[in-house]
């Protein structure tokens, strides 16, 4: 997927269970995904964000 943020960066999140790190993703009933855990950017733009039945919910600095 496409960093949300805009800075075009293209973002891989690996679903193998077996290799870390691991993300797990959701499909719901309404046709929506969810990623889990949430996806942070330790490079970059610095991105921090969850996300939920299709929509970015980004996360609070802290």
């Amino acid at each position: 997927m496409l960093c949300p943020c805009g800075c075009r960066r293209v973002l891989h999140m690996n679903l193998l269970a077996d290799e870390r790190p691991c993300w797990r993703l959701t499909r719901h009933d309404d046709g929506t995904t969810t990623l889990h855990p949430s996806v942070w950017r330790t490079t970059g733009c610095g991105s921090h964000f969850w996300f939920r039945r299709g929509r970015v919910e980004w996360c609070r600095p802290q």
